[in-house]
């Protein structure tokens, strides 16, 4: 028999949901009924696929307080997150690709050089295939929805597996595939834990999709490069927040308390480390604590999402004050008893050594560290395995661009945090331990498609060039690739005069 799925509230444990589990043997069937739906889907027309993703966008639209209502009960988000970091990126990202899909998958002419006269050059875009998405907890509705909307509109099918921790939105996206009639099988939701995630990665999918932890992510990386299939890893961070003493402290302080505590802090591109230039130290850390204290718990801070992310959270606050850190805000882990509400935690007398500067903390916890010089504050941010995003802090706008540049990062934000990741212009990824390829922007398609390069002649003359024979060929082709090659050029109707002689021979 197959297993039976209970969904709960994780702040009350109230049950939301059952349904049937997706058992491991149907897992090659899945794959045949996805390769299936992909020979139709894939001969659509761009404009046809693309109507049907804007149904989806119509349907967020029009249903958006419970769509929002969902989110909440799967993760315990407040509703104002919710709706503007797991619901309205999907809709502004799908309003991005009605415009600019066209244009990006489109064929992309490209020079020819002058040695090549008489032929054309072009860059074509297919479809991968099966793609398969592994989604997390965190934002389970914008990191599910945002790879298969963009896989979608590339002409792919898509088996998407959501994390068992948030399984109620794996029903809803399957909900609204159904309410815009979307073709039968171009995207399958499996639902069910880590096992069933291995047998869909071991299976036959031509491209996976990855957003999650580092662990899981190289060892999907193994297994897809046993196969040589693409591959996009998003993974963690430990994103730096660099403050200069000339930064205007007020807008720094607001920003750095959204960037750290939002969602409960379980945001890959969190602020984890703040550096403060000694100078301010002490007032940023003032007006900190004033901020922090303001906060609402269930207005502005929703509960965790995750069980065994509160212990990860404990563990590393605890290290920290076992070590010397100082807890300005927030209650000491021995006292947060049962409840999946934890107050946001500043931390100040940060050493190198504790987890919550080397480790991924994932949870509402700002560690706050004083710095002297510039060349000191960019090689402890780059210090870590992680490499998501940054903030720089400054009213020097060459200051700015200088520090940013020497980052190790996927993105960076001057004066702002988190942003770039909703600019859906923008591109985004991870380096180092952070992950591998990107989407949203151009890329996001890009990610999703196969390129072809096409050179084409038009098949005039009898041969060329380069072909046999080579008898007497030598010192023609050599005085003409010194011509060519050289400071002084001999005009484009000579060469072609030239080119079209030899091509004779």
């Amino acid at each position: 028999m197959k297993n039976v799925l209970v969904a709960k509230h994780p702040a009350t444990g109230e049950t939301i949901d059952q349904w049937l589990e997706t058992e491991e043997m149907q897992v090659p069937e899945m794959y045949e009924k996805s390769s299936a739906a992909f020979q139709f889907w894939s001969t659509r027309s761009l404009e046809t696929r693309l109507s049907f993703i804007k149904k989806i966008k119509q349907h967020l639209l029009e249903n958006m307080d419970e769509i929002v209502d969902e989110i909440c009960s799967a993760t315990g988000k407040v509703k104002t997150e919710a709706l503007t970091a797991d619901l309205m990126p999907v809709i502004d990202i799908i309003q991005h690709y009605e415009k600019r899909a066209p244009k990006i998958l489109k064929r992309k002419r490209v020079s020819t050089p002058l040695l090549f006269v008489g032929k054309s050059s072009y860059v074509d875009y297919f479809p991968l295939g099966t793609v398969l998405v592994i989604s997390p907890w965190n934002y389970p509705f914008q990191l599910s929805m945002t790879p298969v909307i963009s896989a979608l509109i590339a002409g792919n099918s898509v088996i998407l597996k959501p994390s068992e921790v948030t399984p109620t939105i794996g029903l809803l996206i399957e909900k609204i595939a159904r309410e815009v009639n979307l073709p039968k099988n171009v995207l399958q939701v499996a639902h069910g834990g880590k096992e069933l995630g291995q047998a869909l990665v071991s299976g036959t999918p031509d491209s996976i999709f990855f957003t999650g932890s580092v662990e899981t992510g190289r060892k999907i990386g193994v297994e897809a490069s046993k196969r040589f299939i693409p591959y996009t890893l998003e993974l963690g961070g430990k994103d730096p927040m660099i403050v200069f003493e000339d930064a205007a402290i007020k807008r720094a302080v607001n920003g750095a308390v959204w960037g750290a505590f939002t969602n409960a802090g379980q945001v890959c591109m969190s602020l984890e480390r703040v550096y403060v230039q000694q100078g301010i130290s002490g007032e940023f850390i003032d007006r900190l604590v004033e901020e922090t204290k303001k906060l609402k718990m269930g207005e502005d801070i929703g509960s965790l999402t995750f069980p065994h992310q509160k212990e990860i959270i404990r563990n590393h606050v605890l290290d920290a004050l076992e070590k010397g850190a100082l807890l300005l805000t927030g209650k000491h882990p021995d006292h947060w008893g049962d409840s999946m509400y934890i107050e946001p935690m500043i931390l100040t007398n940060i050493t190198e050594d504790m987890k919550v500067v080397t480790e991924e903390t994932f949870g509402p916890v700002m560690p706050v560290i004083t710095f002297l010089k510039e060349e000191e504050v960019i090689e402890k941010a780059n210090s870590t395995e992680f490499g998501l995003n940054a903030s720089v802090w400054t009213k020097d706008s060459a200051k700015a661009n200088r520090v940013t540049s020497k980052l190790v990062t996927g993105s960076a934000v001057i004066n702002d945090v988190l942003v770039s990741v909703a600019n859906p212009h923008l591109p985004f990824g991870g380096v180092k331990s952070s992950g591998t390829g990107r989407y949203h922007g151009d890329e996001g398609l890009y990610t999703f498609s196969r390129q072809m390069s096409v050179m084409k002649d038009t098949g005039i003359k009898q041969r060329e060039i380069n072909w046999y024979p080579y008898e007497h060929k030598y010192g023609k082709v050599r005085t003409l690739i010194k011509a060519y090659f050289s400071n002084k050029k001999q005009l484009a109707a000579l060469m072609r005069s030239r080119i079209k002689q030899l091509g004779k021979k």
